[in-house]
């Protein structure tokens, strides 16, 4: 989700602004997830690296981060979403991270649509995390390194148990990763939105799935 800033700033609004209208649109995304038959939705709302915007912008956006699961877990919950958070939780203030702890315990049964969350999250150290347990099992003896193989190594990863991604979008008219499931997105098919991400709409995004439907997915063979 990019481009908050950037259409706060076009509309002379302070960027709060921008983040604000940024939550309204992961509502309808969801909305939209959910009516458009997508069963995994991941969003990547704050990153490792974003700890270090100014201290009163990283507050606005865990204030924001504290209203959202205050006023749509129950709204969510109706809904059938289950809610996951991946991401260093022990840098998110105690508050946020009860908020979080009590959205994936109301919601942990629900089966309409996965709502996963990355929160102070980073594609390497999350693999360096998946590293550094295979080795200490290792040394312990109870893992022998010849049976480390892809299948395990995904098995110690923030999302052991959720398909890799079929489709990236983003917004903004950026043409970059972003340290976003690195590991994860090895075949996943991107595409790039120019629209800013508080206009993120339905429209924007049936246009995605629909390019990526056009899209034939080889997996690194050949096919015909």
């Amino acid at each position: 989700m990019e481009g908050n800033g950037r259409w706060a700033k076009a509309r002379g609004l302070p960027r709060i602004a921008g983040h604000r209208r940024g939550a309204d649109a992961v509502r309808n995304a969801v909305r939209a997830a959910g009516e458009l038959g997508v069963r995994y939705l991941t969003l990547f709302g704050f990153s490792s690296e974003n700890w270090r915007r100014p201290s009163d912008e990283v507050a606005d956006l865990m204030g924001l981060l504290r209203h959202f699961l205050r006023a749509e877990l129950a709204e969510l919950h109706r809904q059938g979403v289950r809610i996951r958070i991946i991401g260093e939780r022990k840098r998110l203030p105690p508050d946020v991270c009860s908020l979080v702890e009590q959205a994936e315990t109301t919601t942990r049964d629900n089966t309409f649509l996965d709502l996963v969350v990355a929160l102070s999250y980073g594609a390497r150290a999350e693999i360096v995390s998946a590293a550094r347990q295979l080795a200490e099992a290792v040394k312990a003896g109870t893992l022998d390194p010849s049976a480390i193989d892809e299948t395990l190594f995904a098995q110690h990863l923030a999302t052991a148990d959720i398909p890799d991604p079929d489709l990236l979008v983003r917004t903004s008219g950026e043409k970059r990763v972003s340290n976003f499931l690195l590991w994860q997105c090895a075949y996943t098919e991107f595409v790039f939105l120019d629209v800013l991400w508080p206009d993120f709409g339905r429209e924007a995004f049936e246009a995605a799935i629909a390019e990526f439907g056009r899209r034939e997915r080889r997996y690194g063979a050949v096919v015909g």
